[in-house]
């Protein structure tokens, strides 16, 4: 089965380097699901953060789905929780703690069964000049390209 993306975080490549990735599950609201699968996500400010041994993202922000009835005082980037095996938990926790890795979002998508997943990454912030440096290679490699 085709995997359907409904945002991509594009930043996540050109500010971090990632070091490694995990699909998880995200619990939703019914109207946050219909919202995501209109693509009325943003997944740019989101991070992850672990509380007392679970995973939850902060700052994804899910658009109120327009078809809706009146939902009371909706807050669209609450914290959400992950779905995550104990052993993934601890693994990427342990890994978070060292100084200068995060845990962000990387893209948003529906897995089997028509269930919404999020993949996440480990990652280390770029320098400055490493994101000079890919610039300038990806400038060479499109002046070559056009030579030939």
């Amino acid at each position: 089965m085709q995997k359907n993306i409904f945002s991509l975080n594009k930043k996540a490549c050109y500010n971090y380097e990632i070091l490694e990735k995990l699909e998880v599950g995200i619990i939703l609201h019914g109207y946050e699901v219909k919202s995501i699968r209109h693509s009325s996500v943003s997944l740019v400010e989101g991070v992850v953060k672990f509380y007392n041994r679970e995973a939850f993202i902060e700052n994804m922000f899910v658009a109120l789905y327009k078809h809706t009835s009146c939902v009371y005082k909706y807050n669209p980037v609450r914290k959400r929780k992950l779905l995550m095996h104990r052993s993934e938990i601890n693994k990427m926790y342990t890994k978070a703690k060292v100084k200068g890795l995060s845990v962000i979002p990387l893209e948003i998508y529906n897995g089997s069964n028509s269930k919404v997943k999020l993949l996440i990454g480990l990652v280390r912030g770029k320098k400055m000049y490493d994101k000079r440096g890919i610039i300038k290679n990806r400038d060479i490699a499109r002046e070559t390209a056009r030579e030939y």
